[in-house]
């Protein structure tokens, strides 16, 4: 059997799920059970009934499903696929940035640690964050984290007098805007669609902002356009699956890498053999400590429902 195969019959033989992100490599992709973002992969986490969660995903990713699946066993294949944004909300510096600023609803966004999350109202993911920040009375001053770009979107989107943390995605800040423009100029009948963590000037040049499923949703609702795509080079694998025939380019960033476009190294560093590997020997597995775990229960389970 091939590596594809040993996966399928193990998976079915400990009831076992893979979930994988739109950002992972083609291959992961192929034998997940279901490929989306960070809102749908916590909503399929939710609702599985299987025994072993295999996340093909990043850290923060595999605690959110091990936060609704305290019994179940959650596994990421590389323990090292971590996230420059959670990353940049270290945990005990939040603490100290919400007392500072009381009396304020604390929305995070899904990217940060369960830690994080322990401290937050409601979380939110790019697909509803402008519905949840929406759902938050007018009058209730809001902390939003860690993505400063997200959030200063969500202020101009509605206005809201937001307190942002400092924090951002280096993939998503890596788009050189010089080089999106002079493509735009080669290319003047494609149009830019923008992922919300990409920087104020890049989301100034686009048809359409929006989360990856959106973004997907997007280029599925208008089959005869041509687009440039300034999100994590992975999506267009799914795109093209989506809409074989429509012609999409990866936005340019601004270091010249091997595909010259924008890459998350933590999302690649899974492979189709640490899935194997992770999934034979149910290990590494993702833990979170009780008292952390119960706490940011409640604002995932916010979103959730908001969300329905």
């Amino acid at each position: 059997m091939n590596l594809k195969e040993k996966i399928a019959k193990l998976k079915k033989e400990k009831n076992a799920i893979i979930l994988a992100h739109y950002y992972q490599v083609p291959e992961i992709q192929d034998v997940a059970d279901y490929v989306g973002d960070s809102l749908g992969l916590s909503q399929k986490a939710a609702e599985t009934d299987a025994d072993i969660i295999v996340f093909a995903g990043v850290h923060f990713m595999a605690e959110t499903a091990k936060i609704l699946n305290p019994t179940k066993t959650v596994v990421l294949p590389d323990l090292k696929a971590g996230c420059s944004l959670a990353d940049s909300c270290p945990p005990e510096a939040f603490k100290n940035f919400v007392k500072a600023h009381p009396n304020h609803t604390v929305i995070t966004y899904v990217n940060c640690s369960a830690e994080v999350k322990a401290l937050t109202d409601i979380v939110c993911t790019s697909s509803n964050a402008l519905k949840i920040v929406e759902s938050i009375p007018k009058d209730t001053p809001i902390i939003f984290a860690p993505d400063r770009n997200l959030g200063k979107y969500i202020i101009q989107q509605t206005g809201r007098d937001m307190v942002l943390w400092d924090g951002s995605c280096i993939v998503h800040e890596a788009f050189s805007i010089d080089k999106l423009l002079k493509m735009h100029q080669k290319y003047p009948d494609y149009k830019i669609i923008a992922h919300p963590e990409s920087e104020t000037h890049i989301l100034k040049t686009a048809t359409y902002i929006g989360s990856t499923a959106g973004m997907i949703e997007y280029v599925k609702a208008h089959p005869k356009e041509k687009f440039i795509v300034a999100t994590e080079a992975g999506i267009l694998y799914k795109m093209q699956q989506e809409m074989p025939n429509t012609e999409l380019i990866p936005a340019p960033a601004k270091e010249d890498n091997t595909c010259a476009c924008s890459e998350c190294a933590f999302m690649k560093v899974n492979t189709l053999q640490k899935l194997y590997d992770c999934l034979l020997h149910e290990s590494p597995q993702i833990d979170v400590v009780k008292h952390i775990r119960k706490k940011a229960l409640v604002p995932i389970q916010r979103m959730l429902e908001l969300s329905r």
